[in-house]
């Protein structure tokens, strides 16, 4: 049996700020027990799953939802009244008290979808705010949603993760590519691109945790933007611009039945710098760095990552010093095998993955692996999840990439899970990894992922099947296409005169660095 204290951060080692929800939990625990996580791996299961709770919802049930990106009409089933903007709408006109925080996005076409999102459900009564109470430059990139039930709180549901209620999420296990497609992605995904991405559904005391993480940024006193022009702008568009207030907060639900699972929420807040703070992350938080360092540090046998980025030297640290550490250490990653961004704009993209590979695999060339996928049909998948699994113990579903942005710079919420009974890890894992080789979705019940169950032996599955389908491809793709989605990648080559070029970039646009002055003296988070 694992004891949570032991990989989870306690209220002092957290560091600042101490939160709303440290007053939740006793003596210096920062998490809550008996609560149940079930993932949710593919937009199309998390959206009908969310369907499903949004529609069961009545007079004085709750919903409290953020995003980075929403868009009005995105289907969360096939049904043509699945659009969010349709389903919200319906639950705050039957009585159901819905608030929402959007990201007003410096992005010309995705500040509009998001406007566009908040004037629709304002116009059906609920109360969805376009956010831009940010670091200069950052984003508010969490994604959640809490659903409570007026006197049922064992219905009572929480979704932490990596899927925004927008285009391209809603694909499946195939990852054929969702029906409504996107148009500012690199081409090589192609109309409709393959998306990999993961959920977590939370059932429990936690529920309470996640919904304070919304009270705390609706009730911020600052005004939703500081910016005078994108405050004249939005009020000339009528959108609303002061949140009313929330209802008193509930007692958080109980435990359910087979609720094993202690959860941690880690958090990233920047120092918004210039006499601003926020007054629930005093100087910023960076509990998603400490968490992360504290679990990497603990690894004996395997950290697997999926991941959107994995960029830069600060995270590859906290890998490195494990790694050499830990000679019995492996550390395997699943990414995407090309920038999300078209072109020339991809490039500091490529530059972060070089920094981070290289570091990572001069640490130890012969226990690092980092994969990408594709589909059947040889079109690349993008991996949007960020997902991590240490020793088959402590697992996160979250926002957050493994970059600096993420760590220091942008707001972000994971869910850090320890199953006292041991299971949920190894079986999110095992059930990744069947995907990702090509196996039936009940390979880990009927015995076929056997030879995973040991991470070592996973890890050389993973490479065995990965360079079987890269011979195919160097032999001219001569025969039936081998089973498996994993292509091996390696570090991008770049010419030192475009390294030196993308640097600045890098650094200041797709990677920045948002911790205060002292903490960046030190390199510490």
């Amino acid at each position: 049996m694992t004891d949570p204290a032991d990989w989870f951060l306690t209220k002092s080692d957290r560091g600042n700020p101490r939160t709303t929800l440290d007053d939740q939990h006793p003596g210096d625990q920062a998490w809550s027990e008996g609560n149940l996580v079930v993932p949710l791996i593919h937009g199309a299961t998390y959206f009908q799953d969310l369907h499903e709770h949004l529609e069961a919802t009545r007079p004085g049930d709750l919903v409290f939802f953020t995003d980075w990106q929403g868009d009005a009409d995105q289907r969360l089933t096939d049904d043509e009244d699945s659009k969010v903007v349709d389903v919200l709408g319906r639950a705050d006109e039957r009585g159901v008290d819905v608030r929402g925080l959007v990201w007003r996005s410096h992005r010309a076409v995705t500040a509009a979808e998001n406007r566009r999102l908040s004037k629709a459900l304002q116009k059906r009564g609920a109360e969805v705010l376009v956010d831009m109470r940010i670091r200069m430059g950052g984003s508010h990139h969490q994604k959640f949603v809490v659903i409570r039930y007026q006197g049922e709180p064992e219905r009572d549901v929480a979704y932490v993760g990596g899927i925004d209620l927008c285009y391209s999420r809603r694909d499946t296990r195939a990852h054929g590519g969702a029906k409504q497609a996107v148009d500012n992605m690199s081409k090589v995904y192609g109309d409709t691109p393959p998306w990999h991405d993961i959920m977590a559904r939370i059932s429990g005391p936690a529920v309470h945790d996640v919904e304070t993480v919304f009270r705390e940024r609706w009730e911020d006193p600052t005004r939703l933007t500081r910016n005078p022009v994108l405050f004249a702008k939005d009020k000339w568009l009528g959108m609303d611009m002061d949140p009313d207030p929330l209802p008193d907060q509930w007692p958080p639900p109980p435990a359910p039945d087979g609720g094993t699972h202690a959860v941690q929420l880690l958090r990233t807040y920047p120092n918004l710098r210039y006499g601003r703070d926020y007054p629930f992350a005093r100087g910023g938080e960076r509990s998603v760095a400490r968490g992360y360092t504290k679990a990497v540090e603990q690894a004996r046998r395997l950290v697997y990552v999926e991941d959107q980025y994995l960029w830069g030297h600060h995270v590859a640290d906290v890998f490195t010093r494990s790694l050499r550490a830990n000679p019995d250490l492996r550390v395997l990653a699943v990414v995407p095998i090309y920038p999300d961004l078209p072109g020339l704009s991809g490039v500091p993209e490529d530059l972060g993955r070089r920094r981070a590979m290289l570091e990572l695999t001069g640490a130890a060339a012969d226990r690092v692996a980092v994969f990408g996928l594709e589909n059947d049909a040889g079109t690349p998948i993008y991996v949007h999840a960020k997902v991590c699994m240490v020793d088959d113990t402590w697992a996160t579903i979250g926002s957050d990439n493994f970059n600096r942005r993420s760590w220091t710079h942008d707001s972000e919420l994971t869910a850090a899970v320890v199953d006292t009974e041991d299971a949920y890890a190894r079986r999110l894992r095992l059930t990744l990894a069947a995907e990702h080789l090509g196996r039936d979705e009940d390979a880990l019940d009927n015995g076929e992922m056997d030879d995973c169950l040991d991470p070592h032996d996973m890890y050389d599955v993973f490479e065995r099947t990965a360079a079987r389908l890269d011979e195919w491809y160097a032999g001219g793709r001569v025969g039936p296409r081998p089973p498996g989605r994993l292509r091996r990648l390696s570090p991008p080559e770049m010419n030192p005169l475009t390294r030196a070029l993308a640097l600045p970039a890098y650094l200041v646009v797709h990677d920045p660095d948002g911790r205060p002055g002292p903490l960046k003296k030190k390199d510490e988070f």
